[in-house]
């Protein structure tokens, strides 16, 4: 072989290296979601799922796949440790568990996979110690955008009748469902200078996050009896818009109702003319604050409860939470609502300051102090004012 020869054929080996490399740099860092719900529930996992779409823009080289209709009815007998396992082999090294009923498999899975990192939402493992290394907690604190649903209601009810549609009972739903009675009894006492005697607000749960056929309450016969009962304002607190579709066939037949839905800022769509507006959860920013972590080697456990960007609550890059006021909203409520909304921010405006009792009459917060995040995240009761179970029946 001549000189020129030998130099070229070492020019190759040394590309064929490099290109060698290249390719195993650009392997996509993939991660799995485990969706308690259909990826497309207009919902709570929906939200989750364009969450991972979201991480897929936003942070170069990863890879999302997938598995939804992670519950009981749809996958009986079906743990998650097995799915974990099937995701893991699947190329995943960052696993997020999306309900708060997912929290022992999650925590099970995350021991017998330390090199991959685990994702529970709502969960709050890290905060009480049971979380091994590779698993966070992340949660968004939906309880001020509640507050904004609550106040809309009460800005627009006719009857003074207000409908919570609850899904199942612990703490995390009765501070949500608390939170909405917050901010409609504010608006109705400050802003409407009412009685607060003659505001109603009912809950009532169906006994999941959404329906299941023999196991649950029908969401969609609860919506009716609350309307069908005087109540024109339902605000819902399950994964999907059960509420919204009844309020659309009532204002169909001419009555004058309208629903708050729950979890995705598109929930508004299907039925606009009686949608006052969403809270909704943005998971995108949280997820990649993980998954940035998990990539760089610069994980530790986490215990994040994110509130809104009081700059702007409805930036995609920068809020967990927001509320996206929908076309049925009046325009001087609307006026009401950003004027809430900025009070919440400034921090003018603390509905979560005592005197606040339980629904039992037992002080929850005293007067003059203002309850911890602790002691709102484990909330053992509904307030007083508030009508519907506090605790599942035995």
């Amino acid at each position: 072989m001549t000189r020129r020869g030998l130099i070229l054929l070492l020019l190759l080996i040394v590309a064929g290296f490099a290109g060698t490399g290249a390719i195993a740099a650009e392997k996509p860092f993939t991660f799995g979601l485990l969706l308690v719900g259909p990826y497309n529930d207009h919902g709570w996992s929906q939200a989750h799922y364009e969450a991972g779409k979201y991480v897929e823009k936003k942070v170069p080289g990863t890879n999302m796949i997938y598995i939804d209709k992670v519950n009981p009815a749809d996958r009986p007998g079906v743990t998650i440790p097995q799915l974990v396992d099937d995701m893991v082999e699947k190329g995943a090294r960052f696993i997020v568990a999306n309900s708060d009923d997912m929290k022992d498999g999650a925590r099970e899975a995350a021991r017998q996979h330390p090199d991959v990192y685990f994702l529970h939402i709502s969960g709050d493992d890290v905060l009480t110690g049971k979380a091994p290394p590779n698993l966070s907690n992340l949660m968004g604190k939906m309880e001020y955008t509640k507050m904004m649903a609550g106040f809309a209601a009460a800005l627009t009810t006719k009857t003074g009748k207000i409908g919570y549609l609850g899904p199942l009972i612990n703490e995390e739903t009765r501070r949500l469902a608390a939170s909405a009675y917050l901010g409609a009894r504010h608006a109705w006492e400050t802003v409407l200078k009412k009685n607060p005697g003659d505001l109603k607000f009912q809950v009532t749960w169906i006994g999941f996050w959404f329906n299941i056929p023999g196991v649950t309450t029908d969401p969609t016969q609860v919506a009716q009896n609350f309307f069908n009962t005087g109540h024109d304002v339902v605000i819902s607190g399950i994964d999907t818009t059960e509420a919204l579709t009844v309020a659309k066939q009532k204002k169909q037949e001419g009555k004058a109702v309208w629903a708050v839905p729950y979890d995705y800022v598109g929930a508004c769509q299907s039925a606009p003319d009686v949608c006052l507006g969403v809270p909704y959860y943005n998971w995108g920013p949280g997820y990649v604050h993980f998954i940035k972590a998990a990539m760089t080697k610069t994980w530790k456990p986490e215990w994040l409860w994110l509130g809104p960007d009081w700059k702007n609550i409805n930036n995609p890059d920068t809020s967990t939470v927001g509320f996206f006021a929908g076309a049925s909203l009046a325009a001087d409520v609307k006026v009401a609502l950003d004027k809430f909304i900025a009070d919440l921010g400034s921090g003018k405006l603390n509905l979560f300051k005592g005197p606040l009792a339980y629904q039992d009459g037992t002080t929850w917060v005293p007067a003059g102090e203002t309850a911890t995040d602790k002691k709102i995240w484990y909330m053992e009761q509904l307030l007083q004012g508030m009508t519907g179970q506090s605790s599942a029946k035995k």
